[in-house]
């Protein structure tokens, strides 16, 4: 028996249902699984689990940081948000932000925002290998980049990262993020990345650090309080969390950053401006003068954000009548209405209309003009080549005789054309 098990295991790849069903097959063994578990542990096929370490944390002296991608509802859309945490060893208290990407510009911001909370600092801060703090290297060769380990001298703390693989070092904060998942973003929505942090922040204080651990024996809350006294505390001054960034105001009056572009009074088009990018404002100065302050847009792409008085809105000019407009107005009413609808076919570039209607009005009598005005006004007809042939008919029809119906039928000699052309002169 132990040497069909040993076999039917190795084929089986070490998975014990796969193993009962070689038995079934080729041995007529048919045993439930919990059987055929008992047996694999007692031929000692399979290595007995390793005892798990623990870690005890002194108060005060350590901090683990973490991100990690979560779905959140943000005004009805769907979108992955980067969920920033950090949370003290000692006490367990949790400090949790939510940002659209994360990079050293955010992680500055988190980590300030942090601290605050925690009104102080641990002496260390555990992360993991990512290139957001680490310039090269990993776990204890790791190179944190210059620019993070000043800002975390600042703040009064250093960085660790843990060996590659080693998740576990940071598990007090890698466990809260599937509670953040399952128990924060569930059931509730969210206008914006504002409210969202704001509601963040709130369950963190009302549901996180306030419901008591087992492994505490108190809440997180209750456990702070005996390590707030051993945090280091914060600067007088804090450091501010900036980018500047030299831009050249477009054609349109705006300055462009992160794809969002910002108003600039329209007298700089074509200047050079110095933005100041904050996590939640814009600040634009020219000649070290501050110039504007925006409000940040934060989670949206291609937007734009306008300040009263930078962009003048354009006057509307009311287009006067041209020359030849008032002189063909105010002769007669039909005349009018087919200028007014002249200028109106043409969309104001009727300079040349006019000046023609204005020919025709000056070398054709005025009844068989205004007769044929009236005919072309009718049917919509604002070709002034087919008016004037029209003006012609209407002049052939006043002025010369024309020839009835029933003179067409024949020619009744010389005399009567003698006579016509008389009557005719």
């Amino acid at each position: 028996m132990q040497k069909r098990l040993t076999e039917a295991y190795a084929r089986a790849g070490g998975n014990a249902v796969r193993m009962g069903q070689i038995l079934a097959q080729e041995h007529d063994i048919n045993a439930p699984y919990s059987t055929l578990t008992r047996w694999v542990r007692q031929a000692e096929l399979r290595a007995p689990p390793k005892r798990s370490g623990e870690y005890h944390f002194a108060p005060g002296l350590e901090m683990q940081h973490d991100t990690s991608p979560h779905k959140v509802q943000l005004a009805g859309k769907p979108i992955t948000a980067q969920c920033a945490s950090l949370t003290l060893a000692y006490s367990r208290r949790l400090f949790v932000q939510y940002y659209p990407r994360f990079t050293r510009f955010e992680a500055k911001d988190f980590l300030l925002r942090a601290v605050q909370f925690m009104s102080g600092a641990a002496s260390r801060c555990v992360i993991d290998n990512t290139s957001v703090m680490l310039a090269a290297g990993a776990g204890p060769d790791a190179v944190f980049a210059p620019e993070m380990a000043a800002f975390a001298r600042t703040l009064g703390f250093a960085f660790l990262a843990h060996r590659v693989n080693d998740p576990n070092r940071k598990a007090l904060v890698e466990r809260p993020f599937y509670w953040v998942q399952t128990n924060f973003l569930p059931g509730r929505s969210f206008a914006d990345f504002e409210d969202l942090n704001a509601q963040a922040l709130r369950w963190c204080i009302e549901v996180a650090n306030a419901k008591p651990k087992r492994s505490l024996g108190m809440s997180p809350e209750a456990a702070y309080v005996m390590e707030k006294p051993h945090l280091r505390s914060l600067p007088a001054v804090l450091p501010a969390v900036y980018e500047v960034f030299d831009r050249v105001v477009d054609l349109y009056g705006f300055v462009s950053v992160d794809t969002n572009r910002y108003s600039v009074p329209e007298r700089l088009v074509g200047r050079a401006v110095t933005v100041y990018k904050y996590y939640a404002s814009i600040e634009i100065h020219y000649r070290h003068t501050p110039l504007a302050s925006h409000p940040r847009l934060v989670g949206v792409r291609d937007a734009r954000h306008t300040l009263p008085g930078h962009h003048t809105i354009p006057q509307r000019v009311p287009r006067q009548s041209s020359l030849q407009a008032q002189l063909l107005r105010g002769q007669h009413p039909v005349l009018d209405a087919y200028v007014g609808a002249l200028s109106k076919h043409h969309q104001g570039r009727d300079t040349r209309a006019l000046n023609r209607l204005l020919q025709l009005q000056r070398t054709y009598p005025t009844q068989p003009f205004l007769g044929a005005l009236a005919q072309a006004l009718k049917y919509g007809m604002f070709d002034l080549t087919r008016l004037e042939t029209l003006v012609l008919r209407h002049v052939a029809g006043d002025f010369f005789a024309l020839a009835r119906d029933d003179d067409d039928g024949g020619d009744d000699g010389g005399d009567n054309d003698q006579d016509d052309t008389a009557h005719d002169a």
